[in-house]
């Protein structure tokens, strides 16, 4: 008798374990990975130097969510930013050199403002990523590769 009402408890904690996982997993869909456009280059001056800027855009910028890109104080700041974003995008080369990185993105539709600089005399990458780094889940996000030209 023992036996049975043993399995019978087992058997309910492993139901109530699943049913539980499910409903997290429902709750809590994955992000997809950034889709990166590249959206074309301009000349700037900045602080007396001429550069290159490439403009990019997160195709599918509207799958992420709104808190995604909240301030996030109880989280470390960004250099002197104590409400820097929840979730950060560093800009990297091919090779994985970090060209650039934001970390105070306020909504998902900035995702379609980010850039990185070179000189105006300096060969750009051939092809450059982003990562999304979503420092409340410690969840990276990593992208396509892009071009630098058209």
């Amino acid at each position: 008798m023992k036996s049975l009402t043993r399995k019978k408890t087992i058997l309910f904690a492993v139901a109530f374990i699943f049913v539980l996982a499910i409903q997290i997993t429902a709750a809590a869909p994955a992000l997809p990975n950034p889709i990166l456009v590249f959206m074309g280059q301009e000349e700037t001056v900045v602080n007396g130097k001429n550069l290159i800027r490439y403009n990019y855009d997160v195709f599918n910028k509207t799958e992420y969510p709104a808190d995604f890109f909240a301030a996030s104080p109880q989280l470390p700041p960004c250099g002197t930013n104590t409400k820097a974003a929840r979730t950060w995008v560093d800009i990297y080369d091919q090779s994985g050199k970090r060209l650039n990185g934001f970390c105070a993105l306020a909504k998902p539709s900035d995702l379609g403002k980010i850039y990185f600089s070179l000189d105006r005399d300096a060969l750009p990458p051939s092809w450059i990523y982003i990562e999304l780094n979503d420092r409340q889940t410690s969840t990276k996000y990593k992208s396509n590769l892009a071009e630098t030209t058209y």
